[in-house]
C-alpha cells in the first residue's frame, strides 16, 4: 500500500463533496460485502470440499479397515481351520493306532480263547470218550451183576413169602403185558396163586424213585387184570442188593415187602410195628 503525507492528503480531498464521498463509502462497502460474500462462499466451498474429502477418506479408510479386519478373518478362519484339520488328522491317525492296536489284541485275545476252546473240547471229548469206555466197562459188569442179583432173589422169592402163608404155586421172571402188541409193564417176578398176584421189583441199587417207578407199574397191572376179568388181590414187592434206609423206610409205607441180602441168601425185611401190606 502507497503511504501519502497529510499534505497529498489535502491535496486529494480538494474537490470532493460529501455526496461523492458517501458514494465512495457505499460502493466501497458494496466492494467490501461482495468480497466477504466471495471469501464466504469459497470458504464454504473449501469446507464443503474438506468436508467431503473427510468423508471419503474415512469412507475410504473405513472399507480398508473392514477389508483388513475380513482378511484378518479369513485368515483367523484359515489358521482355525488348518489347525483343527491338523488336529483332527492327528487324532484320526491317533485313534486308527488305536483301533489297530486295540484289534490286534482283541484278535490276541480270540486266538487265544479260539486254543483255549479247542483245548477243553479236545479234553471234553477225550473225558467223554473214556466216560463211555467206562460206561461200556462198567455197564457190562453192572448189566452181569444185576442178571446175577434177580437171579439170585428170584431163586428165593417164592419160599420167603410162603412163609408169610402166600402160598404162591407159580413164579414167572421177566413177565411182560401187552396191549394192543404194545407192552404196558414189565414185571422182574410175578408170584401167583388162586387169590393173589405179588409183583416184585429187583435193583442192584434199590432207590425211591425205583420204588416211585414200581408203585406206578402195579397200577398198570391192576388195570390189565381188571380190564381181563382178574380179581386176584394184587400186592407188591421190592427188592435189592444194596437197600438204603430211606428207600426200606419209603417201601414199607406205601404197603410194599421189602427183600434184602443177607450173606449167601436174602430174605423179607423186618417190618415195622403195625405194617400191613397193601392191596391193590
Amino acid at each position: 500500500m502507497e503511504i501519502i503525507t497529510a499534505e497529498q492528503a489535502i491535496e486529494a480531498a480538494k474537490g470532493l463533496t460529501f455526496e461523492k464521498v458517501w458514494a465512495a463509502l457505499m460502493e466501497n462497502r458494496l466492494q467490501i460485502e461482495k468480497a466477504q460474500k466471495h471469501m464466504d462462499e469459497s470458504h464454504q466451498k473449501r469446507m464443503d470440499e474438506y468436508q467431503r474429502r473427510m468423508e471419503e477418506y474415512q469412507r475410504q479408510t473405513d472399507e480398508s479397515h473392514k477389508r483388513r479386519m475380513e482378511e484378518y478373518q479369513r485368515r483367523m478362519e484359515e489358521s482355525q481351520r488348518q489347525t483343527d484339520e491338523s488336529h483332527q488328522k492327528r487324532m484320526d491317525e491317533y485313534q486308527k493306532r488305536m483301533d489297530k492296536s486295540h484289534q490286534k489284541r482283541m484278535d490276541e485275545s480270540q486266538k487265544r480263547m479260539d486254543e483255549s476252546q479247542r483245548r477243553m473240547d479236545e479234553s471234553q471229548r477225550r473225558m467223554e470218550e473214556s466216560q463211555r469206555q467206562m460206561e461200556k466197562s462198567v455197564g457190562g459188569l453192572g448189566n452181569t451183576f444185576g442178571l446175577f442179583i434177580e437171579a439170585m432173589f428170584s431163586a428165593k422169592l417164592q419160599d420167603k413169602f410162603n412163609e408169610f402163608g402166600y402160598m404162591f404155586n407159580t413164579q414167572a421172571n421177566n413177565k411182560k403185558f401187552f396191549k394192543n402188541k404194545r407192552i404196558l409193564a414189565e414185571a422182574d417176578s410175578i408170584l401167583e396163586n388162586g387169590e393173589y398176584a405179588m409183583v416184585v421189583e429187583i435193583k442192584t441199587n434199590l432207590s425211591v424213585d425205583n420204588i416211585e417207578e414200581h408203585l406206578e407199574r402195579i397200577t398198570i397191572i391192576r388195570q390189565y387184570m381188571d380190564e381181563h376179568g382178574d380179581n386176584r388181590k394184587l400186592v407188591g414187592a421190592v427188592a435189592g442188593g444194596i437197600v438204603p434206609e430211606n428207600a426200606l423206610r419209603y417201601a414199607q409205607k406205601k404197603g410194599l415187602f421189602v427183600i434184602v441180602q443177607n450173606g449167601d441168601s436174602v430174605e423179607v425185611a423186618d417190618m415195622p410195628g403195625g405194617f400191613k401190606a397193601y392191596e391193590w
